[in-house]
């Protein structure tokens, strides 16, 4: 059988490592073996935020709501659960925006709340 040589293949997949690497501090852009290595970590970081990220983002929108609603003299969650019973589905991340960029309509969606 006929010799098969792996050098233009391994050659290829370092090549594609030390791509993907670019950008990374020391030896980690250019010596393979480090590049790996980071390259296995930062997929794994990378894997383990994009859930985190969802959890952080749901914390910042209900401080943010939170500001705003005791501005207007009510608790956080009195105003959820005044959402809940008057079945008003808007989302965290609508409200904290309307709450940041549109003062009034927010102001007006608390005072349908309270009443």
């Amino acid at each position: 059988m006929v010799r098969v040589k792996k050098g233009k293949t391994a050659h290829k997949k370092r090549k594609r490592t030390l791509k993907e690497t670019k950008g990374f501090r020391w030896g980690r852009k250019s010596k393979y073996k480090s590049a790996k290595e980071a390259l296995m970590h930062a997929r794994e970081y990378a894997y383990r935020d994009r859930r985190t990220k969802k959890r952080e983002f749901r914390k910042l929108w209900q401080i943010q709501i939170n500001a705003a609603t005791r501005k207007l003299g009510m608790p956080y969650s009195r105003f959820i659960a005044g959402l809940k019973k008057k079945e008003v589905e808007i989302d965290r991340k609508i409200l904290a925006t309307l709450a940041k960029k549109h003062p009034q309509v927010f102001e007006k969606i608390v005072e349908e709340v309270k009443s």
